[in-house]
Parts: structure tokens; C-alpha cells; sequence
């Protein structure tokens, strides 16, 4: 069965729509990647030890990193029986995935990647419908 594949990404979630001859299908993976260190407490802390309570950016970026790189496998996992895959979003995550994905051996399947803006999940299948059919 040939498998026609597009996604819309960003550091957040993944919204994959996948183009079948038995039908479509559309699902959304979220990410459990924070930005921002989070403190604990109801109040901020003070004093000369405050740094002692936020993880060091070296730390913070590895687990950053690795949170993200998981993420990147969840996603290639969910598109990977894709013949054709159309990547696209509105920053450098759809960038890094084309990486994954070549790195991995997967980058012949990709057809394009586009910047676009944000986009609701019909929109998103819409494109994809629109842009495979166009091809």
C-alpha cells in the first residue's frame, strides 16, 4: 500500500496526516519539551545560593536535547512506511527533522520542505491533500 505522508511540526507537537487507499488518516503527537527550566515553590528564591536551584545550560541544553530527539523518533516511527513525505511549520524544527530523517537513511522519501505559519488541523490536511494531489 503506498503511503503518502505530511506533516506539519514544531517544538511543541507534530499534527501527521497520512494519505492511504483505504483512507485518511490524521493523528497529533506532543512533544515534552520545555524551553525554560521551571522552579519549584510558591515563592521565588532569594539569596546567594540562588543558582544552585536551576540546572546548569550545559545540563539544561542535553536534556533539551535529548527530550527533542525523542520527540524527532516518536514522529519518524508514526511516518516511517511514508513512500512520500511532505515536511513543513513555521521554525526550525521541520529542518532538524529533514536531518533525522537523512541521517537515518529516510531522506529520499522527502518531497519538500516549506516554512508556513501556523495552521489549524484542516488546514493541514488540506495541504497535504492539495499538494500530493498536485504531484
Amino acid at each position: 500500500m503506498k503511503i503518502k505522508a505530511g506533516l506539519w511540526i514544531d517544538h511543541r507537537q507534530a499534527i501527521i496526516v497520512l494519505l492511504m487507499s483505504s483512507g485518511d488518516e490524521i493523528m497529533t503527537l506532543k512533544s515534552k519539551v520545555e524551553k525554560q527550566q521551571r522552579r519549584t515553590g510558591d515563592r521565588p528564591l532569594q539569596g546567594n545560593f540562588n543558582a544552585q536551584h536551576v540546572q546548569a545550560d550545559d545540563r539544561q541544553l542535553r536534556s533539551f536535547n535529548a527530550k527533542l530527539n525523542s520527540f524527532y523518533d516518536e514522529v519518524i516511527a508514526a511516518v516511517g512506511d511514508a513512500e512520500s513525505l511532505l515536511i513543513f511549520g513555521p521554525g526550525v524544527a521541520k529542518d532538524e527533522l529533514k536531518k533525522r530523517l537523512d541521517e537515518k537513511g529516510l531522506g529520499d522519501h522527502i518531497v519538500g520542505v516549506e516554512t508556513v505559519d501556523i495552521m489549524t488541523t484542516p488546514q493541514i490536511a488540506a495541504k497535504v491533500r492539495e499538494y500530493f494531489a498536485e504531484s
